[in-house]
């Protein structure tokens, strides 16, 4: 500002506090014509409320107004700004019709702002034909700019309340789930229907954006020219949820309409057929439960047809130990043990102790997978997979009180069954220990010490041979092992009374053969030898026919193997010797030493 502007700017100032009776338009007037508009505006309103009549004031009113609108904030003053503009076309309207020829004749000092060269005459000249021009452009503009501005705001303001309703809308998605694999088991038509409205509210804002942009490149020079960059939504739990700030030249955004569009795609390519897989699955399943009831069968074959592992793969991405997969396995369990009863069913009345004991054990072992899984499911929090598995609970068992009753009868029947296999397991482990014979009970074990009978040979399924102690006197015994362990081949033959009585059962061993199918070849010796060699007795019996001989011997060396020629029927018994060389102690088929 020049001295004498500023000068003039001093003395208006001191005007306009009072310390002058009164602002000149002649000094004023220069203040306006070097467009010090901002600095003349208080001094020209002050001028206008004590000078009506001054036609050219309310022109300069009108401009000052208009320099006010273009010094506003398109975005953050845009109500100051028309009304700016309201103020300016209001002054320009009301003065225009007021300047006449007469008008610039008689005041055209304070029309300096027109002042022209005439292209004919070549002088300075101030036109009427400018000055409405002039007023006319100044208010087209004018108008158009409201329009303008109204537009850029409306758009501006669309686009930002827009946006900021689509993440108010996914943050309260993002609060409702503690996880992102929570929120896709619990996927539904109603949250579906809420990501529809987010990704349609963030298109929303996207397309009031581009057309804020529009008007705002049709502005000309503008402060503004914000450009946005789109940011996906990698973590539901993360993203997404940071503040925006639409006044900013790089304007980043989150990518609300791809994350919905991906959540949308995976509820109708993966979780509604995974859910619909899950209940037919669970349908199959109830399936094979009525056929092994009603057909009485077995349904193990089935069941491995229909394992399916790719549910079990697919709901491992959002749960570690989902519910239907836990359904599935006891049911499982539950139609492997019906099947494996069953399958034993048909010769259970037949069948040896042994393989009797085995198929109990195959039970138990099944009845307790059984009650595993049945009470580890009883342990879930059924709240949460209510939520989480609300399709497949309700399709299947229609609520989760059912399910969980299912379940729990389930466990129930799981623990009477096995209370009782454990109790038929345990008497049949003891039945498998003895022989029963008339009213004897004879051990193929060792370690019953209470018995009278004293197992020396045990070869399992096959037969078992040792000593009975009535008081110490000692009787021989050969029992055959059935399936039943009910001996049909029963024999009792006399040993030496003294090496063999009860008090020397340390050093009394046997040993024992079944060559052929109705032949047992047993040898009961003795460790302790007197004078005359190493006691031993040798037995031969047939199925058929009992004892078929029974002979006592004196043996040099204690025996280490009992052979037996199918050819010959001589019977051979190893004697190594401390040389370390093998003799044969050799006896025919009758029982007569040969060498």
């Amino acid at each position: 500002m020049s001295r004498s502007l500023l000068a003039l700017t001093l003395l208006l100032v001191l005007a306009l506090n009072g310390h002058a009776q009164k602002v000149k338009y002649k000094d004023l007037i220069e203040l306006l014509n070097a467009r010090n508009y901002e600095v003349a505006e208080p001094f020209l309103k002050r001028y206008l409320k004590e000078n009506s009549d001054n036609i050219s004031a309310y022109l300069y009113m009108g401009i000052v107004y208009q320099d006010k609108a273009q010094r506003n904030d398109i975005l953050k003053q845009p109500e100051a700004l028309l009304n700016n503009i309201d103020s300016a076309i209001f002054f320009l309207e009301k003065v225009a019709p007021l300047i006449t020829e007469k008008e610039l004749k008689r005041n055209d000092q304070n029309y300096q702002m027109y002042l022209r060269r005439d292209v004919r005459t070549a002088e300075f000249a101030i036109k009427l034909s400018d000055v409405t021009l002039d007023i006319e452009t100044r208010v087209k503009n004018m108008r158009e700019r409201k329009e303008k501005v109204k537009n850029l705001n409306n758009f501006f303001r669309a686009a930002e309340r827009q946006y900021q309703a689509t993440q108010h809308a996914f943050v309260a998605l993002q609060n409702q789930y503690s996880t992102e694999k929570e929120f896709c088991l619990r996927l539904n038509e109603s949250v579906t229907a809420e990501l529809n409205r987010i990704k349609l509210t963030f298109d929303s804002s996207q397309l009031s954006f581009r057309n804020y942009r529009s008007v705002l490149e049709s502005m000309g020079k503008v402060p503004y020219n914000q450009n946005v960059t789109l940011t996906e939504i990698a973590d539901f739990k993360r993203d997404g949820n940071t503040e925006f700030d639409f006044f900013k030249g790089d304007l980043r955004l989150w990518d609300y309409a791809r994350w919905s569009k991906n959540a949308l795609d995976l509820y109708a390519t993966e979780i509604t057929p995974l859910r619909d897989h899950l209940v037919t699955y669970d349908i199959e399943l109830n399936r094979l439960s009525q056929k092994l009831k009603q057909d009485s069968v077995s349904v193990k074959d089935e069941l491995t047809k229909l394992l399916d592992r790719s549910s079990i793969i697919q709901l491992a991405k959002y749960d570690a130990d989902p519910l239907p997969i836990g359904v599935f396995n006891m049911k499982m369990a539950e139609l492997e043990y019906h099947s494996e009863k069953i399958s034993n069913k048909a010769g259970r009345d037949t069948v040896g102790l042994v393989t009797r004991l085995q198929q109990l054990k195959k039970e138990t072992r099944a009845v307790k997978k059984l009650d595993s899984l049945s009470a580890r499911l009883l342990t879930r929090n059924f709240d949460k997979d209510a939520k989480d598995y609300t399709h497949f609970i309700t399709k299947a068992y229609g609520t989760d009180a059912v399910l969980k009753n299912y379940i729990r009868s389930t466990h129930e029947f799981a623990l009477r069954e096995l209370a009782a296999h454990q109790a038929q397991t345990k008497l049949t482990e003891k039945a498998v220990r003895w022989l029963v014979h008339g009213n004897d009970s004879i051990p193929v074990v060792t370690d019953e010490p209470r018995s009278q009978y004293k197992p020396l040979v045990i070869v399992a399924d096959r037969f078992t041979m040792g000593l009975k102690y009535v008081d110490s006197l000692a009787t021989g015994y050969l029992f055959d092992i059935t399936p039943i362990h009910k001996p049909k081949v029963a024999v009792s033959f006399p040993v030496e009374a003294l090496p063999f009585k009860k008090r020397f059962l340390p050093v009394i061993k046997g040993m024992g053969v079944h060559p052929l199918s109705d032949l047992f070849i047993a040898l009961v010796y003795s460790e302790s030898s007197d004078k005359n060699g190493f006691p031993a007795t040798l037995i031969k019996v047939d199925k058929t026919k009992g004892l078929v001989w029974s002979n006592n011997y004196r043996l040099p060396f204690t025996p280490s193997e009992l052979l037996f020629s199918s050819d010959t029927g001589e019977i051979m018994i190893k004697l190594p010797t401390p040389t370390g060389e093998q003799k044969l102690f050799v006896v025919d088929k009758n029982g007569k030493k040969i060498q």
